[in-house]
């Protein structure tokens, strides 16, 4: 069975920072919410090796805190309830089985949590202070994302593009909501923009419980809004 690590690495988490002060609005909404418009300014366009050091002296306080271990260890137990039955579901759901044996969860202090879908180094982020239902919430969020780059990505995306392949892949989640909701109590809301998208999944999946059928329907229903 795949194994999810919850971890917190400083430098993993001032990359996130930075990054996340230099991103784009991503499906309408703007990760840079939150965070100090001092450190906005001390990101934006500059080099990471730059300000780094910088960065990790304006959360020096945050980084010695005690109860990061403590919520570190909280995630960890808390998954490892449902770590088991979340995967069963998710290859049942999905058809195929997970492709590693290993994926690391992150912790920052930011809400932007990207992934890396790689085989090699599979990973995602959790918002430090998201609460227990909230993480295991992104963490189930995630990994489907991560299973289906590995899955059903390619050949998604010789039919309908890239851009429609990544709305696809995040609308999908509102399956969630519907198989996977009692593991983490907490909905799974998604981007305002693929709001429509969503319901039709839903519906979809409704009528028919076949991943690969819905797959189908999905790329039909890309195809005829182009027409």
């Amino acid at each position: 069975m795949p194994k999810v690590i919850f971890k917190f690495d400083i430098e993993k988490d001032l990359f996130n920072i930075w990054e996340t002060c230099n991103s784009k609005f991503i499906f309408g909404y703007n990760f840079k919410e939150g965070i100090s418009q001092r450190i906005i300014n001390l990101c934006k366009r500059k080099k990471f090796e730059n300000i780094k050091n910088t960065l990790k002296n304006y959360q020096k306080k945050i980084y010695s805190s005690k109860l990061i271990p403590q919520i570190e260890k909280s995630f960890n137990e808390a998954w490892n309830k449902v770590e088991e039955e979340y995967f069963k579901r998710l290859e049942k759901i999905m058809k195929k089985p997970f492709f590693c044996e290993k994926i690391t969860a992150y912790l920052t202090l930011v809400k932007r949590c990207p992934y890396n879908y790689e085989k090699e180094n599979p990973l995602f982020f959790v918002h430090l202070f998201a609460g227990i239902p909230n993480a295991l919430a992104t963490a189930g969020h995630e990994i489907m994302h991560i299973q289906f780059h590995n899955t059903y990505w390619k050949q998604t995306e010789k039919k309908i593009g890239k851009e429609k392949t990544a709305d696809l892949k995040e609308a999908l989640t509102v399956l969630l909501n519907l198989e996977f909701q009692d593991l983490w109590i907490v909905p799974d809301k998604g981007y305002s923009p693929h709001k429509e998208l969503r319901n039709f999944i839903e519906k979809q999946w409704e009528n028919e419980k076949d991943f690969e059928v819905l797959l189908n329907n999905c790329v039909d229903y890309f195809l005829s809004i182009e027409k």
